[in-house]
């Protein structure tokens, strides 16, 4: 089983993918928002490519476990991605990944202009990482 992670943002989502057996997540893009049947179209296409069973959308809670106005957004259109693809989708708290994600990239040396471009895919990762050890610590 593969899993997708989406880390959805106003303007930009972060894209990763598991592998197949589920112990490491990958960052594989970010892409910008253009139009939702834009998006749509990306997803599709990411999933056939990489074989995903299902979808992870970090959910964007605030710092003390409510649920703000991004989250709000995030919800509402996650609501029209389940609509339109048939896999089963799960939120997952996403709090601190921008922040893990941009401190990796500082630590990496990426410049202040590149961040930007990698550190919603690296988000997603971070997500989804997080999502895969907590299911393996349920069991």
């Amino acid at each position: 089983m593969r899993l997708m992670c989406l880390d959805i943002g106003r303007k930009r989502i972060g894209v990763a993918v598991s592998d197949l057996l589920m112990i490491t997540a990958q960052a594989v893009e970010t892409f910008y928002r253009k139009s939702f049947d834009n998006d749509l179209e990306k997803y599709n296409s990411l999933i056939r490519e990489y074989e995903v069973e299902k979808i992870i959308v970090g959910l964007p809670k605030n710092m003390n476990g409510t649920i703000g106005d991004m989250a709000k957004e995030v919800i509402d259109y996650t609501e029209k991605i389940k609509k339109s693809i048939d896999l089963p989708i799960e939120f997952y708290d996403e709090r601190l990944s921008t922040k893990i994600a941009t401190s990796a990239l500082i630590e990496g040396n990426v410049s202040r202009k590149k961040r930007k471009k990698y550190v919603d895919m690296i988000a997603a990762s971070v997500i989804l990482q997080s999502y895969m050890e907590n299911r393996k610590n349920e069991r």
